[in-house]
């Protein structure tokens, strides 16, 4: 048994859906660059999303819907996932930004809050926090 065999299939179509979004993120200037592709690659690999799926998640985009998650760790854990892949390329262009308000309205943020949320989660990018120190500075 393979070790992503311990994983259901809702498990592995979360995952799926969560690492499209990063991909639309880097999509929406319209352009992927070197430094996002690489943050890319990395996710793929940290999220056990095979080659051949990268190639046809890229291609059928529109396919993966946002898949709020149940918990706010979850919710959080994705947020940052998304946030750093707007700076992977140290540039938040407008594009970026607006396709992030509307992916953490998908997560489950209030609606009321989400400039916050991104002003609070770009703060804590720029300052270099990693996953556990970015989840921290939201409780």
């Amino acid at each position: 048994m393979s070790f992503s065999d311990l994983y259901t299939p809702g498990f592995k179509s979360r995952n799926r859906d969560h690492f499209a979004a990063i991909i639309r993120i880097a999509q929406a200037d319209g352009i992927i660059s070197k430094e996002e592709e690489s943050f890319i690659n990395r996710t793929a690999v940290n999220l056990e999303i095979e080659d051949s799926e990268v190639i046809e998640i890229k291609a059928n985009i529109d396919s993966y819907p946002i898949n709020p998650p149940a918990t706010e760790q979850s919710r959080l854990e994705r947020l940052y996932d998304l946030s750093r892949m707007v700076f992977a390329d140290n540039i938040a262009d407008e594009a970026e930004k607006n396709l992030l308000k509307r992916l953490i309205i998908g997560l489950g943020f209030a609606v009321d809050k989400v400039d916050h949320v991104i002003e609070k989660s770009f703060l804590e990018i720029s300052k270099g926090c990693d996953e556990e120190e970015f989840i921290a500075s939201f409780r």
